[in-house]
C-alpha cells in the first residue's frame, strides 16, 4: 500500500501539469466598428477684447508728429554774440545744434572747478556748469560754446583752448584757465 500511495499524488500532479501544458489559442479580438463621419469642427469663440493697433480697421493711421523725441536733448541751446571768439562774426563754423552736449551750451568762464582727481595716467576735474550740474572731465574732452578743449588738467586748475578763425580766416586760439578755489 505503500506504493499506492505514492503513485495517487503522483498521478494528481501529472494531471494538473498536463492540462496546463495545452495551449489554447484567445479567439481573435472583434474588429473595430466602421468610423462614423466626423461632426463638422466648432466654431472659434469671439474674443474676449477687441484687438488693437497703431493702424484701426479702417485703415487709417495714428499720428505720432506731434509728440517730442524722448532721446533728444531738451538743455536750451546757446549761441554766443558775433564778434566774440566763435562767434558768427568771427568767422566760426556753427555747429547743429542737435550735435551739442549740455556740456557745450555755456561759455567755459562760466563753468566752476568743484574738485580734481589725480590719478597714476591722467587726472581728471569736476566742473560745475551755471545750472549746478557736474560733470567729470579729462585732457581731449569738449567744453563750452566756442568749441573749447581740455588741454590740460593740473593739481590746481582746467586749461582749455578754444580755437577760432580771426580777422582775414587766420586760426587764432585762446586759453581759459579754469583754478580749483582755495581751501578756507
Amino acid at each position: 500500500m505503500k506504493s499506492l500511495n505514492n503513485i495517487v499524488p503522483m498521478l494528481l500532479l501529472l494531471a494538473l501539469c498536463g492540462a496546463g501544458c495545452k495551449k489554447e489559442e484567445a479567439p481573435p479580438p472583434p474588429s473595430p466598428p466602421p468610423a462614423a463621419p466626423k461632426p463638422a469642427a466648432p466654431k472659434p469663440a469671439a474674443p474676449v477684447q477687441a484687438q488693437r493697433s497703431s493702424v484701426s480697421s479702417t485703415g487709417v493711421s495714428l499720428d505720432f508728429s506731434k509728440k517730442t523725441d524722448p532721446f533728444k536733448s531738451q538743455a536750451p541751446v546757446v549761441k554766443p554774440p558775433p564778434g566774440s571768439p566763435g562767434g558768427a562774426g568771427a568767422g566760426a563754423v556753427a555747429t547743429p545744434a542737435a550735435d551739442l552736449l549740455p556740456i557745450q551750451s555755456f561759455e567755459v568762464s562760466k563753468f566752476k572747478v568743484a574738485g580734481i582727481i589725480a590719478g597714476l595716467r591722467e587726472n581728471q576735474a569736476l566742473v560745475i556748469d551755471p545750472n549746478g550740474k557736474g560733470y567729470v572731465v579729462k585732457a581731449g574732452m569738449q567744453i563750452g560754446n566756442a568749441n573749447g578743449r581740455i588741454s590740460r588738467i593740473t593739481s590746481s586748475s582746467v586749461e582749455v583752448v578754444e580755437r577760432y578763425r580771426g580777422g582775414g580766416g587766420r586760426p587764432k586760439s585762446r586759453t581759459i584757465v579754469l583754478t580749483l578755489p582755495k581751501k578756507r
